[in-house]
């Protein structure tokens, strides 16, 4: 092997070969550290890259999931709320039903005890129609059943039962047209909403259990989004405190570097000095 030649300088190239291996290294970590990632791209490692990028999706795809449930839990929410002020109106019908059912009372007393429970059974309706959420009504008349989002794939659904607490309904059995004008109908009235109140209850109860399990199933979704979102970090995320120290070694390293190629350089110089 030559050692001095002006054609072929060895020792720069050595040294460009550790420049440029050092300067790619760097170019590296500061774009960890500007990204925060560690693995951003396919080409930084395939294998790792896909499995995070399917996990991203499945985190993504349970955003849908939460939205899922907080629309369908809400629309619960709204029908419970009616359907307690049904069940209040009801009781409230039925007072009026027992004290319009004693014949000591006259005639103006018992119509006025009439006029009280039609306005009564008419808010029943008013309230049951006003409850509405992002167009869905639990409690109408012909509402339908409410399935809500369950996994990723939306293989899985949790199933809200409507509950039709219209008057005249199967669970309301007090008629749209129901009044207590006499006390022979205020004496059947009060079984009537006695057995309409217990129904009414038991429907309730029934929204109340789904609401319960609606807001338990999206408490375990948030935590498993948190949970695939801190894997994800842990496979693709940099360690900026070890990216930091690496940083600052290979700056050192580059200008070392830098002046190992200056000194190489400077050796065809030398040989200029033997032929003076």
């Amino acid at each position: 092997m030559i050692a001095n030649s002006i054609n072929t300088n060895l020792g720069a190239l050595v040294a460009l070969q550790n420049l440029t291996a050092t300067q790619e290294d760097l170019t590296t970590t500061q774009n960890r550290i500007s990204t925060g990632l560690k693995i951003a791209t396919a080409k930084d490692n395939g294998a790792i890259w896909a499995i995070a990028q399917s996990q991203r999706a499945a985190s993504t795809s349970l955003d849908s999931v939460k939205d899922s449930l907080s629309r369908v839990s809400s629309t619960v929410d709204v029908a419970l709320a009616a359907g307690q002020s049904v069940s209040d109106l009801l009781t409230q019908m039925q007072q009026k039903a027992l004290a319009a059912s004693d014949t000591s009372l006259d005639t103006a007393s018992r119509a006025k005890l009439n006029q009280d429970f039609v306005s009564l059974r008419d808010q029943i309706t008013k309230a049951i129609t006003n409850a509405d959420f992002n167009g869905a009504n639990l409690i109408k008349g012909g509402a339908v059943d409410l399935a809500a989002l369950a996994n990723a794939d939306g293989s899985s659904r949790l199933t809200v039962k409507a509950q039709n607490l219209s008057l005249g309904g199967g669970i309301i059995t007090v008629a749209a047209t129901g009044t207590i004008g006499t006390a022979t109908l205020a004496t059947t009235m009060i079984a009537t909403i006695k057995a309409s109140l217990d129904n009414v209850n038991t429907a309730l109860a029934s929204l109340g259990t789904s609401s319960k399990a609606l807001n338990t199933h999206l408490t375990f979704i948030g935590k498993l989004k948190d949970s695939l979102d801190a894997g994800v970090g842990n496979l693709v995320d940099a360690d900026l405190a070890k990216e930091s120290a690496r940083l600052q070694a290979l700056q050192s390293k580059q200008q070392l570097g830098i002046q190992a190629l200056s000194i190489a350089n400077q050796s065809p110089q030398s040989l200029m000095q033997l032929f003076k």
